[in-house]
Order: C-alpha cells, then structure tokens, then sequence
C-alpha cells in the first residue's frame, strides 16, 4: 500500500509508510466545472456530490471498491489539486525526467 495510511478495508496490509516515515503515493479523482461557472451553480454541484458521496449506497459502493472519498469544498479541493501538483513537479525535475 503506498497511501500513508492503512486501508479500512485492508487493516493488515502495511503501508510504505509503516517503512519509510513519509512516503505516500495515492491516485485520487474530482470533478471540475468550465473556467467561469457561476459559483452558485459551484455552490450547488458541491452540495449535490457532498450528498451523494455521503450517502449509504455511495458509502457501500467504495467500501467495495477500496476507495476512499474526501468530500470537501471547492477551495479545499483546489488547494489539493495545487499541492499535489507541487509536489510531482519537485520530483520529475529531480529525476532528470524529459518529454520525448
């Protein structure tokens, strides 16, 4: 497991972690709006996702999956998404790494 913790559904499954204190790789997915999108229409399709992710069926369903949600607020959200791309852009420019 590369996420820094264990999986619920995993529990004796370590982590990278467990191993080397800070490692954590893990994939994650959002859903975005058009550049301009009213931030009422925003406002509603985050309460609508935050509802949905919430709900027993949706729970279940990743519990399955092995998929963790992270409901939040548009802003939390995008402060990840910049963080995250912080992060992988410190380590392709010290791998060396060049587009072909």
């Amino acid at each position: 497991m590369t996420s820094a913790t264990r999986l619920e559904a995993l529990p004796d499954v370590p982590t990278v972690n467990d191993f080397v204190p800070g490692f954590e790789v893990t994939t994650w997915g959002g859903i975005g709006a058009p550049k301009g999108t009213p931030p009422e229409i925003i406002e509603k399709l985050n309460e609508t996702i935050n509802a949905g992710l919430a709900s027993p069926g949706i729970k279940t369903r990743y519990a399955e999956l092995v998929v963790t949600a992270t409901p939040g607020t548009p802003e939390e959200f995008g402060r990840f998404m910049r963080e995250d791309t912080e992060k992988w852009a410190k380590v392709v420019k010290f791998s060396g790494a060049k587009v072909d």
